[in-house]
């Protein structure tokens, strides 16, 4: 997987998860049905999809001139537990500083 900056900003954009999104609920698609989704012209979904695959993210493969996208699982699985972790250890801090008597919180 790429730089873990790289991936969080490549899921920045409300684009990129809209197409991360339609790769997961309907699996691997070629570059005009995932740009047929959005108001933009398809190189413009291209350059989206790029991002994705520069981040790791996205897989693709050439299928005679069609560029067909898929999910990379192991990449959207590592994406998740980083998140997990991240939010894991913030409710943790959370709880600990609710849970200090009030002598200790300032």
């Amino acid at each position: 997987m790429a730089d873990r900056s790289d991936v969080f900003a490549a899921v920045a954009s409300p684009v990129r998860r809209a197409l991360l999104g339609l790769l997961l609920d309907r699996g691997p698609l070629p570059v005009q049905q995932l740009a047929a989704h959005f108001a933009m012209s398809r190189p413009s979904v291209s350059e989206h999809l790029k991002v994705l695959k520069d981040a790791g993210l996205v897989a693709e493969r050439a299928v005679g001139t069609r560029r067909i996208y898929r999910l990379n699982e192991a990449a959207v699985a590592a994406l998740r537990d980083q998140l997990d972790t991240f939010w894991t250890r913030a409710l943790s801090g959370f709880q600990d500083l609710v849970e200090r008597p009030p002598e200790e919180k300032s």
